[in-house]
């Protein structure tokens, strides 16, 4: 291509952007992005709104669930049959025809069974990886130039 044809051609495109049409056409695409890009404001902006208001509505249905628990303890505090058993534990209160035994604390204690505990052998022994699971494990170590656990 010579220098002339080089020139002809730019001037051509020079050409082409100082036709009203294509200036329109810039400003035009200008603001469809502008607006696009409002638009995508304005949804993401209403999303974490609604997690919000999501989140604020199921604390406030726990709460109205617990108050309905407290309401209905309450009511059962305010029964004979929790009053009976209150003066039978706290006051060694029994019916007429029953008797009371009273054991002592610690011989009570003593014919209890003790349980073996699991929860030293099992902290101490993890259940092994699979075999993905701890070559995933091993190039993130690598990758990330973490110790060895």
């Amino acid at each position: 291509m010579s220098e002339k044809s080089k020139i002809t051609k730019l001037q051509s495109v020079i050409k082409q952007f100082q036709d009203i049409r294509a200036i329109g056409l810039a400003v035009f695409g200008v603001i469809v992005i502008l607006v696009t890009w409002s638009g995508i404001g304005a949804v993401e902006t209403n999303y974490s709104l609604q997690k919000q208001i999501s989140a604020l509505q199921e604390q406030n249905q726990n709460q109205s669930l617990q108050n309905n628990n407290l309401q209905l303890q309450n009511q059962y505090y305010n029964t004979n049959e929790y009053l009976e058993l209150e003066a039978r534990q706290l006051l060694g209160k029994a019916e007429p025809g029953e008797k009371v035994l009273n054991v002592q604390t610690s011989l009570a204690l003593a014919q209890l069974a003790i349980l073996p505990s699991n929860t030293n052998s099992q902290s101490q022994n993890p259940p092994p990886k699979p075999l993905y699971q701890s070559n995933f494990e091993a190039w993130m170590n690598f990758y990330f130039h973490r110790n060895q656990d």
